[in-house]
This record gives structure tokens, C-alpha cells and sequence, in this order.
């Protein structure tokens, strides 16, 4: 980064951090002013239109977005308004964004926003259907290598990086990261059992890490999956995090036998009062431990969860995002280093956390050559996968893409039992994506593409 860049970015993050410290002060009155001074900052017309939509949602006192962030900025640590929130919003989202633009510029492809690594595969639980069930528990990155993927990215201009695993707090190098790369965000997926006061205050002083910790629903449903107490140890870890003033968030994966639970408004309030900001909700898919189509949501099951999280959107004061329901948001399938990637404790590329099939492994390439092989250049050539951005995955929607994009790059299973995908579940995932396809039609037809979904969407993306 150049003099006039630095000098860009010191200037930025002053304005943002002077902007922050008035909200800490009286959220209610200077969330306007915290747009407009965004908005001399953003990096196009687009984060421009969204920075004003954002205003015009914090011009309504009892708009939810207006209600999330007096939440925020009335419990959070100092930490993440001086270190956190700058690093996001300048780092990530305005010097990121103009650095990534120019590398892809250069290399002849899309930058992404972030990474997803997980460090170790290793995990104090064994839950039904885990994603990462059946990978070896025996490699992992080690600290060095973790070290210079970050720094690879951060020069490519990525400073949005999430920790999964395995249970990422298994490692006792993750706070040291996070320390040493002061302006990176990091998200981490963890189970919360690890949590305890002590770690609580350290993510809270700290400022740029963020805990979204896993649960499947009420106490039933998360006890049947993750195992007895493992509820109890959750709502601990959130009580822990909400003291220490920490910023947090939670992950629940929707199933054929979960999803009542999931949609009933009872376990987002629940959520909200344990001082959640945001979550993430995961279709579970037939990959890893448990690649049972059984465990799957059914086709309307999953438009149901599509229009639930529309309307917590719409009714409550939590970010929430469905990462298969919400295509439409980022024009289909982020996949092969179009918006992320993955590298598994092993150090395999994958496409896509749920992806599991390799050809470059971060031990002998570089982030900058992964990103320009040919097995990603010709995924993200094939985008948008399908013209229904409700029908974004090439494992449950277009399942016949992965299967030639695999067959054609020699892509390897990144663990056993991982081609089962591409043969034993071929037939049944056909089946589905036909069967959820005349669902997704329906509501692309009749609420996207007449505009009539606007409601649909966040203030950010209307």
C-alpha cells in the first residue's frame, strides 16, 4: 500500500472511529451521522445506494436495523468500536474493496470478501450430520501457515476471514492470530463449550474476533444433536460473552426434524435476549459424518425457512442470513473463490465448506495461484449456476455441475466417503433439486423477479 493509500486509511479510520465514539454516547441521535460519514467513504455508486438506504432506515426510531444498533453500540465492548467495527468498515469493506477491485483486474478474476480456514479438524462433540464429521483428525495448519494465509489474503486485499473446524477453540494459537492481524475481523463457528469467562474477556479486549456459537434449536433439539447439557453450555458461554461485553452470534442448522423449532419465534427472542447480534441458519446437506438424505429439510420445509428469515429481517432487532435462501442477495452461488473459499485443516482448497473435493493444497501453492487454477477459473466461469438465485448450490441445485466440474479438473475427495455426492446420493440429489426447483420457480417468478420481494431484503439491499 502506497503513501496516499495510508494516509486515506488513517484519515478514514479517524473519521469512523469519531463517528463510533458518538454512538457509544447516544446511539438513537448519531446513527444518521455515522452514514453520512460513511458515505464519504464508500467505494462505488452501489455502496453508496446502500449506505443511503441504510440512513433511511435510521431515520425510523423503531425500525429494526435502528433497534440493532442501539443494542449494539449500548453493550459492546470499546474494543470492537476502536479495533472491530474500524476494521470492518475501512479495512474490509472501503480499502478492501479498492484493493481486491485492482487485483482482480490484474489477475483476470474475482477477489473474494473472505476466507473460510479451519485450522483443526478436531472437536470435543460428535454430532449428528456435522459437515466435518469425516475428515482426518490428525492434520492441521500449523501457526506459521496460518499465519502467511492471512497474509496472503490481507495483500490481496481480504480482511474478512472465518475460523471453522472442528471446534476452533481446540487451538490455542487463535487469540495470538487474531492479536497479530489487529486489522482483520475474524468470525469463528464454535460450539461454546470452551467459552468461559476468562476467554469471554479476552475475545471482548481483543475487539476483531467473533464467536457465532451452534445450536439446533430449544434445549430438545440441540441436546438430540450435539449431545445432553450441551444446550445449557451454550446459554452459559452466551451469559459469559454478554458480560464481557462481546460481540456474538449463532449457528443453527435446519433439518427435517428441527425445523419447527427453528421457526417459532420463541428461539429467536430467546436468542436476542441472551444478547445475540446476529446468525447464520445452515440447510443441512448430505456431506460428512451422516450423508443421510433423510436428515435433509424437505423441499417445503426449506421454503418455509426462506420466508421466516424474510420476516425476522422485516420484524427483528438480529442480522439474520440463510446461506442457501439468500442467493437472490449475492446473485447465486459464492463458491470457488468468486466470494470464498475454503482450506481444510489439511490444507486442501476446497470450493466451498461443503464441497470437499480439492486439486491444490495451500502447503504448495500460493492463495494468488489457487485462486487462478483452473478448477476455480472454470467454476466461476459457470456462474451464475442457475438463472433462480433461489437455486444457487451445485450439490442440492444443480447437482450435475459438480459432478462434471469434479470429473473434469480431477478434483479429489478431501476425505473418505466424500465422492458419495457424486455417486451413491447422485440419483437422490437430481430428484430433490427437481423437486425443490418447481417450488424455487415459483417464488422467483412471483416475488423477485416482479420486485414484489423488496421485503425480502435488508436495508443494505433494497
Amino acid at each position: 500500500m502506497n503513501t496516499y493509500d495510508l494516509m486515506k486509511k488513517y484519515v478514514a479510520s479517524q473519521a469512523i472511529d469519531y463517528a463510533l465514539s458518538l454512538l457509544a454516547k447516544d446511539p438513537q441521535r448519531n446513527l444518521v451521522t455515522l452514514t453520512r460519514i460513511l458515505e464519504l467513504f464508500a467505494g462505488g455508486p452501489n455502496e453508496r445506494k446502500q449506505i443511503q438506504m441504510a440512513r433511511k432506515a435510521f431515520e425510523d426510531p423503531d425500525h429494526v436495523w435502528t433497534k440493532l444498533a442501539e443494542r449494539g453500540f449500548s453493550e459492546l465492548h470499546a474494543s470492537y468500536r476502536t479495533r472491530g467495527l474500524v476494521n470492518l468498515f475501512i479495512n474490509e469493506a472501503y480499502m478492501g474493496q479498492q484493493e481486491r477491485k485492482l487485483h482482480a483486474e490484474e489477475l483476470g478474476t474475482p477477489i473474494p470478501s473472505l476466507l473460510v480456514i479451519s485450522p483443526t479438524m478436531r472437536c470435543n462433540l460428535s454430532c449428528t450430520g456435522c459437515y466435518a464429521g469425516r475428515y482426518s483428525k490428525e492434520g492441521e495448519i500449523d501457526e506459521s501457515t496460518l499465519d502467511r494465509i492471512i497474509t496472503e489474503g490481507k495483500e490481496l486485499g481480504i480482511y474478512f476471514y472465518v475460523i471453522s473446524g472442528g471446534e476452533p477453540f481446540l487451538r490455542e494459537d487463535l487469540l495470538n492470530i487474531a492479536d497479530k492481524h489487529d486489522d482483520a475481523v475474524f468470525m469463528v463457528y464454535t460450539n461454546g463449550t470452551l467459552i468461559d469467562q476468562n476467554l469471554a474477556r479476552s475475545l471482548a479486549e481483543l475487539g476483531n474476533i467473533s464467536p457465532a456459537i451452534s445450536l439446533e434449536g430449544m434445549e430438545a433439539q440441540t441436546d438430540a444433536r450435539r449431545g445432553p447439557g450441551m444446550f445449557q453450555a451454550v446459554m452459559k458461554a452466551m451469559d459469559c460473552l454478554r458480560e464481557a461485553g462481546a460481540v456474538f452470534g449463532f449457528s443453527a442448522t435446519y433439518t427435517r426434524g428441527n425445523i419447527d423449532a427453528l421457526t417459532d419465534e420463541a428461539f429467536i427472542d430467546m436468542l436476542i435476549d441472551k444478547g445475540a447480534m446476529y446468525g447464520w441458519f445452515f440447510m443441512l446437506i448430505p456431506v460428512g459424518k451422516d450423508d443421510d438424505m433423510d436428515l435433509m429439510c424437505t423441499p417445503a420445509q426449506r421454503d418455509t425457512m426462506r420466508r421466516h428469515v424474510i420476516n425476522l429481517r422485516k420484524t427483528k432487532p438480529i442480522f439474520a442470513i440463510d446461506f442457501w435462501n439468500d442467493g437472490p442477495m449475492v446473485s447465486g452461488c459464492m463458491a470457488g473463490g468468486r466470494s470464498y473459499l475454503h482450506i481444510n485443516a489439511n490444507g486442501d482448497i476446497e470450493p466451498c465448506v461443503f464441497i470437499h473435493f480439492a486439486v491444490d493444497n495451500i502447503k504448495n501453492t500460493t492463495l494468488k495461484k489457487a485462486l487462478t487454477s483452473p478448477y476455480f477459473m472454470d467454476i466461476k466461469a459457470r456462474m451464475p449456476l442457475n438463472e433462480n438465485h433461489l437455486r444457487p448450490c451445485m450439490i442440492v441445485d444443480n447437482p450435475h455441475i459438480l459432478r462434471d466440474v469434479v470429473c473434469k479438473h480431477g478434483a479429489k475427495p478431501t476425505h473418505i466417503n466424500a465422492d458419495a455426492v457424486i455417486t451413491v446420493l447422485a440419483d437422490d440429489l437430481d430428484e430433490y433439486a427437481e423437486e425443490y426447483g418447481e417450488l424455487a420457480k415459483s417464488a422467483w417468478e412471483n416475488e423477485y423477479i416482479t420486485g414484489q420481494a423488496q421485503h425480502t431484503r435488508s436495508p443494505q439491499q433494497e
